[in-house]
């Protein structure tokens, strides 16, 4: 938008530039025009054309230096919008573009600032959430352990007791024995099915000492696995990731694969994670039934909960959708280099 305004600007300041050399010479040839004839006549119209054709080449070249520093500002803030905070302006050799530019570097020096300390703040509040997470997981599993005792292996005890009684109910009335076999192994099924479900609900699906990389090698096929979907995975991490933001970024995979699964009607995700000096950007693609994003629909709650994550810790979520064409969820969050105690104090 800015470029297509400054070239706008551009023939305009050239516009400019022609008028004024023609403003000039009329001036002359109203002061001077009566001692002009003949070869003179001729002579002055040459040098009309080598003014005007001199003052749109100096217009164009002031247009262009011009441009050159303002395409400059512009590509920086479009790289400020992606999420590089880090980007800065070099030194100008025009005062006012320097004062300009200086003006953006200290702008941008309070903004990374205050997004570091957002992020420290939302990293603190993900592991103290964490924390408190592990303690009701603890909770939850001494739940589960006394339902344990309670249900299932009373009802195994109780198939002991019948199973140890069969044989001799076989010698005496082996239908009926019969009968109560069959309840046996039904109920033995039943119990195995309710076993399974115990231990897949103690079963976390957090990365629990892990890093990104190795808990989506685990989780991320199985899922989709078990959901129907083909499953498309590229990582390039090195190992710079804070586990806080490691934590946040499962948990919005976690989300925007759960909504596929949902919503999409889709046969194929695809999951890319690229991690940057400065920033780590994330994308989840399905080739589902899409949706229009004016228009309020089921899961939207999932949506927001993604965007307050990565808010969190100073990124943003773009959704890119249209109806046949899929969605694709993108994710920024800026990284920054790891600092001194002295420098985090």
């Amino acid at each position: 938008m800015i470029r297509t305004i400054l070239k706008a600007n551009k023939w305009e300041l050239m516009m400019y530039f022609a008028l004024t050399g023609l403003i000039t010479l009329g001036g002359f040839y109203l002061l001077y025009g009566e001692v002009l004839s003949g070869e003179s006549r001729q002579r002055a119209w040459t040098y009309v054309g080598v003014v005007v054709l001199a003052t749109i080449v100096t217009g164009y070249i002031a247009a262009l230096r011009l441009q050159r520093k303002i395409d400059l500002l512009d590509l920086n803030m479009l790289k400020v919008s992606k999420g590089n905070l880090t980007v800065r302006m070099p030194e100008a050799d025009d005062a006012s573009f320097g004062r300009v530019y200086q003006e953006f570097n200290v702008m941008m020096d309070s903004i990374e600032k205050k997004m570091r300390l957002l992020q420290r703040l939302g990293e603190q509040e993900v592991i103290e959430k964490e924390q408190a997470s592990e303690r009701a997981v603890i909770e939850e599993r001494k739940r589960m352990a006394r339902d344990l005792h309670d249900t299932v292996s009373q009802q195994l005890f109780a198939m002991h007791m019948s199973a140890s009684s069969l044989p001799r109910l076989l010698e005496m009335n082996p239908e009926q024995g019969r009968n109560v076999l069959d309840q046996l192994i039904q109920m033995s099924h039943i119990a195995q099915r309710q076993m399974r479900g115990l231990i897949a609900q103690l079963r976390p699906v957090e990365l629990e000492g892990r890093d990104l990389s190795a808990a989506l090698d685990s989780w991320f096929p199985d899922y989709c696995r078990q959901n129907g979907l083909k499953g498309v995975k590229e990582l390039e991490l090195d190992g710079g990731i804070s586990d806080a933001i490691e934590h946040q970024l499962f948990l919005v995979i976690q989300e925007a694969v759960a909504n596929v699964v949902k919503h999409a009607e889709a046969g194929l995700v695809s999951l890319s994670i690229r991690e940057s000096e400065h920033q780590i950007s994330m994308s989840i693609s399905d080739d589902g039934q899409g949706f229009l994003q004016q228009a309020e629909r089921p899961g939207s709650y999932g949506l927001s909960t993604m965007r307050e994550r990565a808010e969190k810790l100073g990124g943003q979520v773009q959704i890119i959708s249209k109806p046949g064409a899929g969605t694709t969820v993108r994710v920024f969050i800026p990284k920054f280099p790891n600092e001194s105690e002295g420098e985090t104090e």
